[in-house]
């Protein structure tokens, strides 16, 4: 008989990190719609931050079936809001509304969505069959805009790019190689390091802007 709840969902501190970032990511469009563009770029960073140690604080506790499961469909839930709409988002606001970014941030997060949806499948019958961690992706996984969109602002405010054919191109690329399937290793405790500093590089880079 299924245990009775108070509320629906899991509020232990397994999933502490994804809440923060999915509000952060949602931040992150508010700010996005008030053309505040660097205040939305930093939320995107919080977010991709969260997302990038989530994995390892929710490995911690020992956690039934429907807690796992659970925590690979918020995840990547809450992938869409950050990595998904918002960089979107970010990318229509920073090239003054062009119905040109408007339909490739459509194409954009509908290659999210089904590259999410798609993943959901694939690692709950990974688990099912395989008792270790995940070693790679099919695909680039959505949580790189966390440093590509930061990457793309950075460089149109210094080097002062005035076409909006920069960032839509940045975004198709992106977009496509979601859905394809070449391999992208998942970084460990090293590759996490790396990664942090080189956000924490962008983000100080975008303070000084």
């Amino acid at each position: 008989m299924e245990e009775r709840k108070r509320l629906n969902g899991y509020y232990n501190y397994t999933v502490v990190l994804t809440y923060l970032g999915m509000v952060s990511g949602f931040a992150g469009i508010i700010f996005a719609i008030g053309a505040r563009i660097k205040l939305s770029v930093m939320c995107l960073m919080v977010a991709g931050l969260c997302d990038m140690f989530d994995g390892t604080v929710a490995a911690t506790k020992q956690r039934d079936e429907k807690e796992k499961k659970f925590g690979i469909q918020i995840d990547s839930l809450s992938d869409l809001v950050c990595f998904g709409v918002l960089p979107a988002l970010i990318t229509y606001t920073m090239t003054d509304n062009s119905i040109w970014a408007a339909v490739c941030g459509g194409f954009y997060v509908l290659c999210a969505l089904i590259r999410l949806a798609y993943f959901n499948v694939c690692e709950e019958e990974r688990q099912n069959t395989e008792s270790h961690s995940r070693r790679y992706y099919a695909g680039l996984p959505v949580t790189s805009a966390a440093l590509i969109i930061p990457l793309v602002a950075i460089i149109i405010e210094y080097i002062n790019v005035q076409t909006i054919l920069f960032p839509l191109l940045v975004l198709i690329a992106m977009a496509v190689a979601f859905i394809s399937t070449f391999k992208v290793k998942k970084p460990h405790t090293a590759g996490k390091i790396a990664v942090g500093a080189a956000g924490l590089v962008l983000f100080v880079i975008l303070l000084l802007i």
